[in-house]
């Protein structure tokens, strides 16, 4: 709908709105002659009833929650007064007369007590119910939507398949078990071979990954790698356990002091401890 439309829309609404109450006003005003209020009294009247109608029902559009019932509440309550003044003013023809005397809404007593009761009430009553709305149209503050509502709109706009079941713990195996089950009995693939996780290790936000090759790297740019013999391992094992005992001399210990192989620790193990065999005989031979 296009905004002209709209606001003739409004335009038509107001004026029913205001024939309504025209008529609504001629007989809310004998009533209240009727009950002994004077001709200002009297012609301010409808406006008591019938505008506090009006301000509920846009307390209402504005309101949300428990204010919003009440509201609600108001506007039934003064709808209904409206109209059983309105029905009385109708049934007894003694009220259409503009002499300004007083006189009774019903001939029998106890309804004639009643009708009263709610005629000269309903004032008061606007009084409190009136000023109690406007606190809470200009106290009140629209909530924004809660994170909680937007899923579960989310939710709710899943089909009922998806919301029967629970999202895999292993997206991977869960695929799998959805393909699985989208394929025939008789067409199931071969099983692929278990694949091996690899740690991945984290990058900072701050820190820039490091850019991979998109080629083969040139071997003149390549960083020369350093390859050391049996004897450099040798003589480097020798530099290291100088001053190491007989316990200490084990393969794990020197395989971590010159990074090398447990296999290559363990052979420099038993030529080192072979080498202090020999030299401890031949000082004892010489001794």
């Amino acid at each position: 709908m296009t905004r002209r439309a709209k606001a003739l829309l409004v335009l038509a609404l107001v004026v029913v709105v205001g024939m309504a109450f025209r008529v609504s006003w001629n007989a809310l005003r004998d009533v209240a002659r009727t009950i002994g209020a004077d001709d200002a009294a009297a012609t301010l009247y409808p406006f008591v009833v019938d505008g506090l109608m009006a301000l509920a029902l846009v307390a209402t559009l504005v309101l949300t929650g428990e204010a919003r019932r009440f509201a609600l509440r108001v506007l039934a309550t003064y709808t209904l007064a409206s109209l059983v003044l309105n029905y009385v003013h109708g049934l007894v023809p003694q009220l259409h007369s503009s002499a300004d005397t007083w006189g009774r809404l019903a001939d029998w007593g106890p309804a004639n007590w009643a009708l009263v009761l709610l005629a000269t009430s309903l004032p008061v009553g606007s009084i409190y119910f009136g000023s109690d709305l406007v606190a809470k149209v200009l106290h009140h503050r629209p909530e924004p939507p809660a994170r909680s509502e937007k899923l579960a709109e989310l939710v709710g706009n899943r089909s009922t398949p998806d919301l029967g079941e629970s999202t895999p713990t292993d997206p991977v195996h869960g695929f799998e078990s959805l393909v699985a089950e989208s394929i025939p009995p008789g067409e199931q693939p071969a099983e692929p071979e278990p694949t091996v996780a690899v740690p991945v290790r984290s990058i900072a936000a701050a820190e820039q990954a490091p850019r991979r090759a998109t080629g083969r790297v040139p071997s003149v740019a390549r960083t020369p790698r350093l390859v050391r013999t049996a004897d450099d391992l040798l003589n480097e094992a020798r530099s290291v356990t100088a001053d190491w005992s007989d316990a200490a001399l084990t393969g794990e210990a020197i395989r971590k002091a010159v990074r090398t192989s447990a296999a290559n620790a363990r052979t420099l193990r038993d030529t080192l401890r072979a080498e202090r065999d020999a030299n401890g005989s031949a000082d004892e031979a010489v001794s």
